[in-house]
């Protein structure tokens, strides 16, 4: 029942029929599902596909360029309790890295996955840092982060979808 008051003696209106339309847009979409499943095929023994070969890479030097700033004293900690945080956290996204690279070397999805949610966490922390950015040059190198990341994030989608195929049945009769 509606919240607005009936006149009395007035009977509740019908509710419309489902429109055709939305039956037919959830089908087409559902079509277009289907058929970009198809499109896919399952990886070949030993196959990566390139993002995640690039995704590999990209996991691979930031680990490497982590360790670099470690041993070089880079971490902006001033106290030495400070500095055996910022080392230690640093080794941990170092170790975190390394791992996703090893992963994703080897096709594994989890891999994949843990690649997208880091990229996903440096987008939203690039573009929390445009708002705060405090020149030009910092602007950019945060829009250029995000392009990056971006790009990458998106170009793992598919082969991820490749990645978690089931090999397909052959057909033969």
């Amino acid at each position: 029942m509606s919240r607005k008051r009936r006149r009395s003696g007035q009977a509740p209106r019908p509710k419309p029929p489902a429109e055709a339309g939305a039956e037919r847009g959830y089908a087409r979409g559902r079509a277009k599902d289907e058929a970009a499943r198809a499109e896919l095929r399952p990886l070949a023994p030993g196959e990566r596909p390139t993002a995640v070969t690039v995704g590999a890479i990209v996991a691979l030097l930031l680990g490497l360029a982590n360790v670099i700033a470690v041993i070089a004293g880079w971490d902006g900690a001033a106290g030495s309790d400070d500095r055996a945080r910022a080392v230690a956290g640093s080794l941990l996204v170092t170790g975190l890295l390394l791992v996703v690279a090893w992963g994703m070397w080897q096709s594994k999805y989890w891999a994949v996955l843990g690649m997208q949610t880091l990229l996903a966490l440096t987008l939203i922390a690039a573009a929390l840092g445009i708002v705060t950015a405090e020149n030009l040059a910092a602007m950019l190198i945060l829009v250029a982060i995000i392009a990056g990341a971006g790009t990458l994030f998106w170009f793992m989608v598919k082969a991820m979808a490749r990645i978690q195929m089931p090999e397909r049945p052959s057909r033969a009769r």
